[in-house]
């Protein structure tokens, strides 16, 4: 609960400043192509989730990049999505990988022993994160069959 409420206040704080609105300004002033500022949103997300719990990661990084996203024209729930899949890339990635550490915990090894037999498992997440990145279909299929 503790992170929660820092993340909130900081995430408040960030708003009340105008942080997310500088960000944006600035991020759209790369480029206009949605495309580009998802790979720059991932990116930025995949070096956060490797050094961040997910749940003040998303109470942080949902401010600032969600206005840039519908901006773009971007589904807010295909942002949603595309953002939590990264978080949990990094919650198995070294060196905060939280899921990680209870895994090694749990099976009695060293991190050391686990992290390069993941090897082609992280590969092969971030190939399904750069398929709901660039294919929204993919993740909208479904709200879309049920109406929503």
């Amino acid at each position: 609960m503790l992170l929660i409420g820092t993340s909130m206040s900081l995430s408040w704080v960030l708003s009340y400043s105008n942080i997310p609105q500088n960000i944006s300004i600035a991020m759209l002033g790369i480029s206009e192509n949605p495309l580009i500022i998802l790979l720059i949103m991932n990116i930025i997300l995949l070096m956060v989730g490797t050094f961040m719990d997910m749940t003040p990661a998303i109470l942080i990084f949902t401010p600032i990049f969600l206005p840039i996203a519908t901006a773009m024209g971007i589904d807010p729930l295909h942002f949603g999505i595309m953002m939590v899949v990264n978080l949990c890339i990094g919650l198995c990635t070294p060196p905060v990988g939280t899921v990680l550490f209870v895994g090694c915990g749990v099976a009695n090894i060293s991190i050391s022993q686990i992290v390069k037999p993941l090897l082609p498992f992280y590969f092969i997440m971030v190939f399904v994160l750069i398929l709901i990145i660039y294919f929204p279909g993919i993740t909208l299929v479904l709200p879309q069959l049920l109406g929503m």
